[in-house]
């Protein structure tokens, strides 16, 4: 799945453009990376995501293409 779509469906962030705009600007890392938009997501992937001074880490437990809102935390462990 691609990155832009993950971090979507997974709430992380919350629209798709906004996704695509953080790895455009580099604010999104994969695995130590900066990552594009069309970087292909695999479980076990370490993201990390600046939004101003704040930074979230993640680990993608799981790459599912549509979940709802209440079982999106299940895709990813904070770290």
């Amino acid at each position: 799945m691609r990155l832009d779509k993950y971090l979507k469906v997974s709430r992380l962030i919350k629209r798709r453009p906004m996704a695509n705009e953080a790895c455009d600007t580099g604010r999104v890392l994969v695995n130590g990376k900066v990552a594009k938009a069309s970087y292909n997501v695999k479980v076990g992937d370490i993201i990390e995501i600046t939004f101003g001074n704040r930074q979230l880490k993640a680990e993608v437990l799981s790459l599912e293409e549509t979940y709802n809102k209440d079982e999106a935390k299940g895709l990813y462990k904070e770290l």
